[in-house]
């Protein structure tokens, strides 16, 4: 068995009728284990977890570009987060026995499937064809608001350059492989951005293997340093949550909880199961919301 991850990342997080019938879409339309989807209103934005065969991950990433091009409107869409359209990331990430080539093989297929249908699809991460565009911040620079621009100076990998209707309510997707990444939050007591943004590039020069952003959420009322550790084993979760702490009592601001948005294996925490419950509670997982380990820890069995 070859098991291959994807982690599609839809522009809707307030509409939860619409987040529902993507999952039912993608769960109808593919054979494979929906492992978690997250919702943030203030980011408006859904993060999906799936895995199984290639064949079927294939599938369930055609229904992905689907559903996208259908519900989500970017005309009208806003948000914290950085994005450029409606299914505005979706990485391949190998598994058990899969491998690397696997996922870009797979990125491939699915932007040439997004591009016939008229939405501009671009490469990136080990699936890029420019080394410009491993970069996804690259492409993503300027946002939707600038996408009418970027389609004529960075035409897409596949599909249109030009800005149609379409184009216009669906924007532009990108696709990539990569290995696994962590996404991140850690939770500050204060409001102001200002500072929550120099603890975020404070942090980010400090630790290899990350990128960060801060952003204040409504929903918790406090800002947030946003994080993707993109080696969990050079860079544990841990060590940036205790350098965060660090950082921010310079500021005198605690840095006093954190989050993960989708799955990070067990190694990520600590290599004793044992060790989970007094990890979990250390980096005050469950000091918002409730924390489902069967949520957020990635199974031993799909690596």
């Amino acid at each position: 068995m070859t098991l291959i991850e994807c982690v599609p990342n839809f522009s809707e997080g307030r509409d939860l009728k619409k987040v529902n019938a993507i999952a039912d879409y993608i769960k109808a339309n593919a054979d494979i284990m929906l492992l978690g989807k997250e919702s943030g209103a203030d980011v408006n934005r859904s993060v999906f977890t799936f895995a199984g065969e290639k064949e079927e991950v294939f599938k369930a990433a055609l229904a992905c570009v689907e559903i996208a091009a259908n519900l989500i409107d970017m005309r009208v869409q806003k948000g914290k987060h950085f994005r450029i359209g409606a299914l505005d990331v979706c990485p391949f990430i190998p598994l058990k026995n899969a491998t690397m080539q696997d996922c870009i093989m797979l990125a491939k297929a699915v932007a040439d499937y997004a591009g016939k249908i008229g939405i501009p699809a671009y490469l990136y991460g080990e699936a890029a064809t420019i080394k410009e565009r491993q970069s996804l911040a690259f492409i993503r620079k300027g946002q939707y608001e600038n996408l009418e621009e970027k389609l004529k100076t960075l035409p897409p990998d596949f599909g249109p350059s030009d800005f149609t209707e379409q184009v216009k309510k669906s924007g532009a997707f990108c696709f990539g492989a990569r290995d696994f990444l962590i996404a991140y939050n850690i939770n500050l007591k204060t409001k102001n951005l200002d500072i929550a943004k120099q603890i975020a590039k404070t942090l980010r020069a400090k630790i290899p293997y990350i990128k960060t952003t801060a952003w204040f959420i409504k929903e918790y009322d406090l800002c947030q340093v946003s994080i993707n550790i993109e080696n969990y084993k050079e860079t544990p979760i841990l060590f940036v949550f205790n350098e965060c702490k660090k950082i921010a009592q310079n500021f005198n601001i605690k840095a006093f909880s954190s989050e993960l948005i989708g799955f990070a294996p067990q190694e990520a925490l600590c290599q004793s199961r044992a060790d989970l419950d007094k990890i979990i509670k250390e980096l005050g997982f469950d000091y918002l919301k409730p924390f489902n380990k069967k949520e957020h820890i990635l199974p031993a069995e799909l690596l």
